[in-house]
């Protein structure tokens, strides 16, 4: 049987939980203050831990509802990662040449939905993410992902040209 004492969680997963909220925010400072946040909010409810599922699995989802409403205070998203090309290649100024915007028209006025809607409120319409969301009656990690994607292909379709 696992020791569930404070302490012992503590000293058994607190490296765990860092490395995962490190990786979410990429910021040592900010995943210290997210870390312990989650283990003052995990010591608060550990008699409520019911067991059905790894106790490290239970303090990141603490540690990730955490990180998100601290970015939902600060008003700003939780950074996504880029790939190399899209880190290379920036699709604002793309956008701001009369050629290459009119290249990225036609892309994506051919692209499939709901990559082109999404995209196109996002950019154009400059929609936060909560208001794609419930526009489309999802989520709002899927309004990200979606835009995200949509992003991606444009990139792909612009470069290889």
């Amino acid at each position: 049987m696992e020791d569930l004492s404070f302490a012992a969680v503590y000293k058994r997963y607190f490296k765990d939980v860092f490395l995962y909220v490190r990786a979410l925010s990429r910021d040592d400072a900010l995943a210290e203050e997210v870390t312990a946040e989650t283990f003052f909010k995990a010591l608060k409810k550990l008699d409520s831990y019911r067991g059905d599922c790894d106790i490290r699995v239970w303090l990141c989802q603490i540690a990730k509802n955490t990180y998100f409403t601290h970015c939902k205070k600060l008003n700003r998203f939780a950074p996504m990662p880029e790939t190399a090309a899209a880190e290379d290649f920036r699709l604002d100024d793309r956008l701001s040449d009369r050629d290459d915007a009119f290249q990225i028209h036609q892309f994506l006025h051919a692209m499939e939905e709901p990559y082109k809607e999404v995209f196109s409120l996002r950019v154009f319409g400059e929609l936060p993410y909560a208001q794609i969301a419930a526009l489309f009656g999802k989520s709002e990690s899927w309004a990200r992902v979606t835009y995200h994607r949509a992003k991606c292909k444009i990139i792909d379709f612009m470069e290889g040209r």
